[in-house]
């Protein structure tokens, strides 16, 4: 993802392109959407992994649009391309971002015009000259829960628009610092600020490193208070023991979103050896893991929603 300047503080104190294109085996056509599966997930990991590096403004992050996009068709949905040149250390790079909406209930005044959910994460991988980083967990995960939740979520089942948004140019080009990392959320909010747009989000939930083997999720100290409290109370429903109650502070797409007055939460575990080396590969990863994190984010839009559609 980037090389970003994370703080770990513990409550408890410790801390190709044909073989890319082709949907993985499990893939569903557009039809009736099913429950939300981590085996689909993963062998959306492993075709986006084949691809290998990803990073903003190369073919390998092409390729990967591409296959995002086809997924997406698969599932019913059309993806929209919102491109735009970003001024980086290294001279201007060409990014994209992907956009693709589930539309919710319809009902005349049941809600605001185009009032939505945003479910948000990263499909480049960072740049590395000395090793080929293929990115399995960081930018892998998050992509494929995205294309998962695709298939996932029914049309018009709630009351608010779901928008799916793959983000492009989370890492930084360089070094974490100043404002080289986050180009395609900080172009998003930039844009929905202009057109008017950004007073419809409901709320950003982001999606970040997911797919770990041992997978434990720890309440992100910059995200909004009720929509982390959300988020965790439908883990703890569920039985969802990976998500706890210790706390960190990462610095990642969501506090672009904060930043601008949108409600935001990082469901991230950065507390994984293999973030930014060679071996971010897919034997670190499990269905279990990205299961656990689909089944949460879905119970929690129906909770979201509900609460921001309340007189």
């Amino acid at each position: 993802m980037r090389t970003i300047r994370t703080v770990l503080t513990r409550v408890a104190a410790a801390l190709v392109l044909a073989a890319a294109m082709a949907p993985p085996a499990a893939a569903q056509t557009a039809a009736a959407a099913k429950p939300f599966s981590g085996t689909r997930a993963l062998a959306d990991v492993k075709q986006l992994v084949a691809i290998g590096p990803r990073v903003a403004g190369t073919s390998g992050a092409a390729k990967a649009r591409a296959y995002i996009t086809a997924q997406l068709k698969a599932a019913g949905l059309t993806a929209r391309e919102q491109a735009f040149d970003a001024a980086t250390p290294r001279g201007t790079v060409h990014m994209i971002n992907l956009i693709a909406v589930v539309p919710g209930a319809a009902a005349a005044g049941t809600r605001p015009s185009g009032q939505r959910i945003v479910v948000g994460g990263h499909y480049d991988t960072k740049l590395f000259k000395e090793f080929t980083f293929v990115g399995a967990n960081d930018g892998g995960s998050s992509a494929a829960l995205l294309i998962e939740l695709a298939r996932a979520l029914k049309p018009k089942t709630l009351p608010l628009d779901v928008e799916l948004l793959f983000l492009d140019g989370e890492e930084a080009v360089g070094e974490w610092q100043g404002n080289d990392h986050t180009y395609g959320s900080r172009h998003y909010v930039q844009a929905a600020r202009s057109d008017g747009t950004l007073k419809t989000i409901a709320a950003f939930v982001l999606v970040d490193m997911i797919g770990d083997k041992d997978l434990r999720i720890m309440r992100e100290s910059n995200s909004t208070p009720w929509l982390t409290d959300t988020v965790w109370a439908a883990a703890r429903k569920l039985g969802k023991r990976e998500f706890v109650s210790e706390v960190t502070t990462v610095e990642d797409d969501h506090l672009e979103f904060l930043e601008a007055g949108v409600p935001s939460v990082d469901i991230i575990d950065l507390d994984y050896p293999a973030w930014h080396r060679a071996d971010d590969t897919m034997d670190k990863l499990s269905a279990a893991s990205l299961q656990s994190v689909g089944d949460v984010v879905v119970a929690s839009l129906a909770d979201i929603a509900a609460r921001s559609t309340k007189p």
